[in-house]
């Protein structure tokens, strides 16, 4: 981040939004900022779910956001490469699939297009919605397509399956976001991780 540099954009469509992208994430702080949510990631991944009938939240999903907001989206997909990898090698379970690593680098990279640079203003809840809207419709189509890659299930099973449990995750996932954020708003400024 450049020194008092409060700059805020409107939307992801500009030049000038991207040079701030990629001068931001080659900061020392975020970069040490992204290392500490790839341990987070690891660590919460160790907290039980809560479990809502079918579906399950489970706690990664709100440090992945974090650096994302904070990062950027050039951060963010470097960011979901290295914790997809580094999650996987501290606890492998089954076979390594890059698959998931794409996965999770287009979910960081839906977070920060709606996060990063963005004014906190009434406009947050509905940004934070449809962020973790286009994450779980990614997650339905991807996971499932990983599945039947790896499985060989059907598809459409899969895919109507998760299609249920990420609908019934994303309001409380939302409100979840929210909180965190509003929480550790002035904890980022205070940080100077985020000057805008």
């Amino acid at each position: 981040m450049l020194e008092n540099d409060q700059t805020r954009y409107p939307s992801p469509f500009s030049a000038a939004y991207w040079r701030q992208a990629l001068a931001d994430m080659k900061k020392p702080r975020i970069l040490t900022f992204s290392a500490l949510m790839i341990a987070a990631c690891w660590a919460l991944g160790l907290i039980p779910s809560i479990h809502m009938g079918a579906a399950r939240i489970s706690w990664g999903f709100m440090a992945r956001a974090l650096c994302s907001m904070v990062g950027g989206p050039v951060n963010a997909l470097v960011f979901g490469a290295a914790e997809d990898t580094i999650t996987y090698l501290l606890h492998p379970t089954g076979p390594y699939f890059p698959g998931y690593m794409l996965t999770t680098m287009l979910g960081n990279f839906t977070y920060a297009l709606f996060l990063y640079r963005r004014p906190f203003n009434s406009m947050l809840p509905v940004r934070v919605f449809f962020a973790k809207l286009l994450t779980n419709i990614q997650n339905v189509i991807l996971g499932s397509l990983w599945s039947y890659i790896l499985g060989g299930q059907a598809y459409r099973v899969i895919m109507m399956e998760r299609l249920v449990k990420n609908a019934i995750t994303l309001i409380p996932q939302t409100v979840i976001l929210c909180v965190l954020f509003a929480a550790l708003m002035p904890i980022l400024r205070r940080a100077k991780l985020i000057d805008w």
